[in-house]
């Protein structure tokens, strides 16, 4: 154990000036009310038509509630993952760069490092004092997540630790805790299989005949160290280790005043308590991730045992529910890379070009598109189907296949190559025996589900896209904006572009026309005309046999020249 030292990794205050620098900070600082303004406010830049990448992190600094009280704690929301660029932020990397640094932490694992002296610490309530009102959880503010059906104010940026009361391992998990009175909040984790990895240290406790818990709930971690909860990482895995490969050094740790845990250092506020393990109290409504809202369940009692805070405490919180959102964000960017390494590596599947989860309202769990270059054999795309559609038990129910030139971000996009691309006889299947997974419905109440399984890829050389040319549709973009038009959106296929039927002598005649020489068009195909063939029969220009004027010899075909056309 030594004192605190210099750390070379970001906290939450130091992450805030990076998001601040970069632009992607709002700062509110006329009052709010955290229960019934605050996360509608910050919803509607996920609701209003605002691009992604236009989105940013809100921190608010005026906050109270209903009765007029005042909070001097800030709040944060959409701190870790606003969008993109934000959890790019606090992985100190660029998007692209990512999953190369998540795999070199998961291969160099870096054990964490030991204080005495903690900034979580500088103020401690413990004791008596918990149970006042204005004291203990009351004394933050938390804001309520979906106004008009949460029945609480509810914790959801956490980093909720566990240990293995077996061999002491930690566990670091986000789950949601309702605030239920100042030294008591109750504390909902996954059951089903495959889900919190502090559920089945619970199990562990109640199997050793135990009546209590150890818990701390962490609010405002490091970003290297807060990005560790909604990760998947293997089972016994402590992720201080890898948060620490993440930093290329130690994390700074210390122990729980209360509580036989390891603490983040740096965290904002540390929740230490004792979930009973003997019995449950009802917990929620709570708009969930899976974009529904969960009915009152019950769930694990915790009686608070002390609050630690730094002086200068800021408390994230999750914009969950509904995707897109933070929560979806997070997910997004950690899972799809790992899809992709599944069919590309460990399958070895040839043209698979990347992994996209649809994310709004369908939240990551229920459509995956895989992105295969054309051409790809029709066996290899059922390949990919098949390992997008299992990889991963609550993902993939609706699976589809589609090319490149689809905007895997646009339903209609993707609705059109389902349309076109697929003869549903030949190109869906339905696999059985599905678990419900993450959502309104549970798989442990015995329902089954299923995946649809789609190949939208293009079979064959298809006509061009009916939309204007790129240079033309750019061309008339530059007018728009020049007469001062309302600002445009492209939205995916804006612009015409081959899809392998089409011929150069085509682009020429395109050319002319666009050109205003449409006459000279008229006088080759009038050259072209030929007698006995039923009308719609489809010309191949390299098989025209029309001679051709002196003056005309540059649009002379070269019979050697291959075509696309069927």
């Amino acid at each position: 154990m030594k004192d605190q030292t210099a750390k070379s990794y970001r906290d939450l205050h130091d992450h805030i000036d990076a998001l601040d620098a970069a632009g992607l900070l709002v700062r509110v600082d006329r009052p709010i009310d955290k229960d019934s303004e605050m996360h509608p406010l910050v919803r509607w830049q996920y609701v209003g038509g605002i691009k992604e990448e236009e989105r940013k992190a809100f921190l608010f600094t005026n906050i109270r509630n209903r009765h007029g009280r005042t909070y001097d704690i800030p709040v944060i929301v959409g701190g870790m993952a606003a969008n993109r660029a934000v959890y790019a932020t606090g992985m100190g990397c660029d998007l692209s760069e990512i999953q190369a640094k998540w795999d070199r932490a998961l291969a160099n694992p870096i054990q964490p490092c030991e204080v005495a002296d903690a900034p979580c610490h500088e103020i401690v309530e413990e004791g008596d004092i918990l149970k006042e009102e204005g004291h203990g959880v009351d004394l933050l503010p938390i804001p309520v997540s979906t106004p008009g059906f949460d029945s609480a104010p509810t914790l959801s940026a956490t980093n909720v630790i566990t240990a293995d009361p077996e061999d002491g391992v930690q566990n670091m998990g986000t789950y949601r805790c309702a605030l239920k009175a100042p030294d008591r909040l109750v504390v909902r984790m996954a059951t089903r299989v495959g889900g919190a990895g502090g559920y089945q240290h619970y199990l562990k406790h109640q199997e050793a005949g135990d009546k209590e818990m150890p818990v701390a709930i962490v609010l405002g971690c490091p970003p290297y160290v807060a990005f560790m909860g909604p990760q998947k990482l293997p089972i016994g895995m402590d992720e201080f280790v890898v948060a620490g490969g993440l930093a290329g050094a130690p994390i700074n740790i210390t122990k729980a005043r209360t509580v036989p845990l390891m603490v983040p250092a740096e965290a904002e506020v540390v929740i230490e308590g004792w979930i009973d393990v003997t019995k449950v109290e009802p917990e929620g409504p709570f708009g969930e991730s899976h974009g529904h809202v969960a009915l009152e369940e019950y769930n694990m009692p915790m009686r608070v045992t002390a609050v630690t805070r730094r002086k200068d405490a800021v408390i994230p919180s999750y914009i969950s529910q509904v995707a897109p959102s933070e929560s979806s964000v997070i997910k997004r960017v950690a899972y799809e890379p790992l899809f992709l390494h599944h069919l590309k590596s460990t399958m070895s599947i040839r043209g698979v070009k990347k992994v996209s989860l649809h994310e709004p309202l369908t939240g990551l769990l229920r459509v995956t598109v895989v992105t295969m270059e054309a051409g790809t054999p029709t066996p290899e795309v059922w390949r990919a189907l098949y390992g997008a559609a299992f990889f991963k038990g609550d993902c993939g129910k609706i699976c589809i296949a589609v090319n490149e030139d689809i905007d895997v971000d646009s339903p209609d996009a993707i609705l059109w190559a389902m349309a076109y691309r697929t003869n549903p006889v030949k190109d869906m299947q339905l696999l059985p025996h599905r678990g419900q997974g993450h959502g309104p419905k549970r798989e442990h109440e015995g329902e089954e589900d299923s995946s649809l399984l789609v190949d939208a890829t293009m079979k064959s050389p298809m006509p061009p896209l009916a939309l204007p040319g790129r240079e033309y549709m750019e061309r008339a973009k530059d007018i728009w904006d020049e007469m001062g038009l309302p600002r445009l959106l492209p939205q995916s296929p804006w612009h015409g572009y081959s899809l392998g039927a089409w011929h150069h002598v085509w682009d020429e005649a395109a050319k002319r026309a666009a050109e205003g020489d449409y006459l000279e068009n008229g006088r080759i195909s009038v050259r072209q005309q030929v007698p006995g063939l039923k009308p719609e029969t489809r010309v191949d220009p390299d098989l025209a046999t029309v001679d051709r004027e002196l003056e005309h010899e540059e649009f002379r075909l070269d019979p050697t020249e291959g075509s696309d056309t069927v």
